[in-house]
């Protein structure tokens, strides 16, 4: 069995199966470039980080989906009968939430640079906690509620920044300073300002509920030592809003444990993870209720493949093509923006033999390749190639570049 195979996608009897269906029949029956997600993977994904973290803590567990990862609206709805959150960061994704059945107290939303108008449809949602990421936010926020507004108050957390951060890339590590390529973290409020967010929120008429983290995506077991580091910075922060005289109800350690990409770095231990925020909160004895977490690629990269057909087989200087029939910005853009490294598998033959082979996009632009010198069995014309791990920052990253359309989804 290859360490790739799952529920989502394995090879039985020389056959490669998508969510339980040869690869071939997907194509046949709605074409490419085409995204199929398995409900299965995804169900198993999120019972499994469930029952982890319900070992773990003795408070309750809220798993919130980042549904930037994926908003297609049959996997919102299983994710939501499995009893998820969701994390949202836009008021499109709100009114996503809403229109998937998911109740506005199981919402949270965290915007960056929001506008007055952003803040005045989210504020329109009651039951939704808004997760404050800038002091400058609270004006904006309080303009948005409008001074005559009477009822409940609404609930707010604080996102701070506790000044580490960790991802596969500089371009998704959400905490720190700077980003390892030196770009300033735009994310979250700075530790000596903590307390001040909270003082100015309050007195702009939102009542606090909660504190919130996030260092990044795509962690992996080498990620580890900084998470503990910055669990720790969160109970210690915790602790001072308390004694401040601010009541929290939950504490949201945010992102980003990283689905297995590839067979090598080792993965993230989740389970551990799991144990050292159950052992920290206790230790820390800060009467917290509940306990959230942000688990989006986690639970949706595995769970999708996407499929392509292969236009034709191009030679060059020693290189060999697999030129397909879509292009990463219009289907799965994590390769050419990140250099994200996605295995890829030759649906049609998949033990054929073997060579190194750059698939390559439709689009107009040098870095429209899904991957390079990928070893897989040599594929031809008409071929399908399945590009795995690909149900995260896919279709919900994708544009109209060049005015190639956008691939189609599928739940099964």
């Amino acid at each position: 069995m290859n360490w790739w195979e799952n529920s989502a996608a394995r090879i039985v009897s020389g056959c490669f199966l998508v969510a339980g269906r040869p690869a071939e029949s997907w194509v046949r029956r709605i074409g490419t470039p085409l995204f199929v997600y398995s409900r299965d993977r995804l169900v198993e994904n999120y019972r499994r980080l469930r029952a982890l973290f319900d070992a773990a803590l003795d408070v309750e567990v809220r798993i919130a989906y980042a549904m930037k990862a994926n908003p297609f609206p049959p996997l919102l709805e299983t994710l939501r009968r499995e009893g998820a959150w969701i994390d949202a960061v836009s008021p499109g994704e709100v009114d996503r939430a809403r229109r998937s059945g998911y109740p506005e107290d199981c919402i949270l939303y965290t915007g960056t640079s929001g506008s007055e108008a952003d803040f005045r449809s989210v504020l329109a949602r009651p039951g939704i906690v808004l997760n404050i990421d800038a002091v400058e936010q609270i004006a904006v926020m309080r303009s948005a509620l409008g001074r005559g507004r009477r009822g409940t108050a609404p609930r707010i957390s604080v996102r701070w920044n506790p000044g580490i951060g960790s991802g596969f890339n500089p371009k998704v590590i959400t905490a720190g300073e700077r980003s390892s390529d030196g770009t300033p973290i735009k994310f979250g409020i700075e530790e000596s300002r903590v307390l001040d967010a909270y003082e100015a929120a309050a007195s702009a008429g939102f009542r606090p509920v909660g504190l919130h983290q996030h260092l990044g995506s795509g962690w992996t077991e080498d990620d580890y030592p900084s998470v503990v580091q910055a669990v720790d910075r969160m109970m210690d922060m915790a602790g001072q809003v308390l004694r401040a005289g601010f009541p929290l109800e939950f504490l949201d350690l945010g992102g980003g444990f990283g689905p297995r990409y590839a067979k090598a770095p080792k993965p993230f231990p989740v389970g551990r993870y799991a144990r050292l925020i159950g052992r920290s909160l206790r230790r820390a004895r800060l009467g917290i209720r509940s306990i959230a977490v942000e688990p989006g690629k986690y639970l949706a990269a595995d769970a999708g493949v996407l499929l392509l057909r292969v236009n034709y087989v191009k030679k060059s200087y020693g290189n060999l093509f697999a030129c397909v029939d879509g292009g990463t910005f219009n289907t799965l853009p994590r390769p050419a923006v990140y250099g994200a490294v996605h295995e890829v598998i030759n649906a049609t033959r998949p033990s054929g033999r073997r060579a190194p082979v750059t698939v390559a996009g439709n689009l107009c632009e040098t870095g429209d390749v899904f991957a390079k010198d990928a070893m897989m069995a040599v594929p031809e014309s008409g071929d399908v190639l399945a590009i795995l791990c690909a149900g995260a920052y896919g279709r919900s990253m994708a544009s109209e570049f060049n005015l190639r359309p956008i691939a189609r989804e599928t739940l099964a």
